[in-house]
């Protein structure tokens, strides 16, 4: 046993949480089982792999670039409060458990046991309707930091091995449910690309649309049709519009932050031109972008097609879930500015607003909610509702993000420790989440597992004659879909 679980250890370590490399290796597993030559095979896990690695230089840039925004408000201002950042909630979780003199030395176990999970609710989609596996692997760490602490602030008094067979459980449907939820809305997006979103946002991601699809006309105006005239014409270019928008964005934040401060932080060097790095900055957003949908354009073919083998030989009908950040090559590419853009008006409203009424949480944003939240949340808005659900529809995100997990921090007592997950799901399920473990105990934990596999029975009631097919053969749903 020990053996085993020193295997799985170095696996999960290496492996499945490093997502560039779990990737390639579910792309030859896929070639593999397809039969094809195993220099085709080689081939496509490296190209794969290679693709998540490009991916992951863009989404570190955008990160890295946001870092002088992000600790200038804090430091600038003498602000005392929470990052809503998953990089920050995983580092204030560990913070509060060296203090609490614990530690969650067993992650690699709990994401063993959630991920098995995961998969037998696939194995059995006949019965549970489950079609997505969970394959994000850094998603999974984080989300896992902030569900054990969650848990344990439930049930303080639990042995290790209770606390993961709760958490195992609940991480493990949680992952299979909400990335099913966003099979439908992911292939209608992509045209059948055959994949799903594996991330933080996915019941927002099928809420959003939703709210899309039921305010706004489906034949409303889209962000892919805006022809503007004149000297406006220059933004109907993606890399124009995102690196003017971003300039006028930071170069904003920048300027109140000041040179000196800057200088003095050691983002700026003593001597050089304040302006040049502003410009440098903004347009460096656009970089980060092009170089994030490149990584995308190389790894997502090469998945879908490998995982036909996965899907035909091992799990029938099972479709990968992926990185949100794949869905960035498809629909309007100038979704994804304006719903940063949007999104987070939205946030700094609700800072705003809580800094006004003195709230005992003060929140500070962090880029990856406000921009992979939103921008992700937009590219949906506008393929379901158009241009002005694009719009309206991050900037509610926004204000939910810091609402939410201004609340939730507070309640579990978690804000203290300097941060919080804050993406759209943990700001709003996981709250729900929280107050059914902690008021409701084990009975709780019960409502949260029939809640969320209630889910796809309800998804599969709603249209039983295409529900399997928009995976299994998206042509054929095209054609059902057509004749009706």
């Amino acid at each position: 046993m020990d053996i085993i679980l020193k295997g799985w250890t170095y696996f999960a370590s290496n492996i499945l949480t490093v997502p560039a490399y779990f990737i390639g290796l579910i792309t030859l597993v896929g070639y593999v089982l397809l039969r094809k030559p195993w220099y085709e095979s080689f081939a496509g896990f490296i190209k794969a792999t290679v693709g998540y690695l490009i991916l992951g230089v863009g989404s570190g840039g955008l990160v890295n670039n946001f870092r002088p925004i992000l600790v200038g408000l804090k430091d600038r201002f003498q602000l005392s409060a929470m990052v809503i950042d998953p990089y920050f909630g995983q580092n204030a979780v560990t913070a509060g458990l060296t203090e609490m003199g614990r530690s969650f030395s067993s992650v690699m176990l709990l994401l063993l046991i959630a991920f098995i999970f995961n998969i037998v609710l696939v194995a059995f989609r006949k019965f549970t309707k489950i079609r997505s596996i969970f394959t994000t692997g850094h998603v999974q760490m984080q989300q896992a930091a902030i569900a054990f602490w969650i848990v344990l602030f439930a049930f303080p008094d639990l042995q290790d091995m209770q606390y993961l067979a709760i958490m195992g459980v609940l991480l493990g449907a949680y992952w299979a449910v909400g990335s099913n939820l966003t099979v439908e809305y992911t292939q209608e997006l992509t045209e059948g690309a055959g994949f799903c979103v594996a991330h933080q946002q996915m019941f927002g991601i099928a809420i959003f649309s939703e709210l899309s699809k039921k305010f706004f006309k489906s034949d409303a105006k889209k962000l892919e049709d805006l022809k503007l005239p004149g000297f406006l014409s220059i933004f109907n270019e993606n890399m124009v519009a995102t690196a003017v928008l971003m300039t006028l964005f930071f170069g904003a934040i920048l300027l109140v932050l000041g040179q000196p401060y800057l200088v003095e932080a050691k983002f700026l060097a003593e001597g050089k031109s304040f302006f040049f790095y502003i410009l440098t900055t903004s347009l460096n957003f656009a970089v980060y972008l092009a170089i994030l949908q490149l990584g995308v354009r190389t790894f997502v073919t090469e998945l879908t097609n490998s995982f036909q083998g996965i899907s035909t030989r091992l799990l029938p009908g099972a479709v990968p879930g992926i990185d949100v950040a794949a869905v960035y090559g498809f629909g309007a590419a100038n979704a994804v500015p304006i719903g940063f853009l949007f999104g987070a008006l939205g946030q700094f409203l609700a800072i705003l607003s809580l800094i006004l009424f003195k709230s005992p949480v003060l929140v500070i944003a962090g880029f990856v909610p406000v921009f992979f939240d939103n921008a992700t949340i937009a590219v949906y808005a506008n393929s379901k509702g158009g241009v002005k659900a694009a719009m309206i529809m991050p900037f509610i995100a926004g204000l939910i993000q810091v609402y939410g997990s201004a609340l939730v921090a507070q309640f579990i007592g978690l804000a203290v420790y300097g941060g919080y997950l804050g993406m759209f799901d943990w700001a709003t399920v996981w709250p729900i989440i929280a107050v059914l473990l902690k008021y409701a105990g084990y009975f709780g934990v019960a409502i949260v597992f029939v809640a969320l596999m209630a889910i796809p029975q309800i998804q599969y009631a709603r249209h039983k004659d295409t529900y399997f097919l928009i995976t299994d053969d998206y042509a054929a749903y095209l054609e059902k879909i057509a004749a009706k």
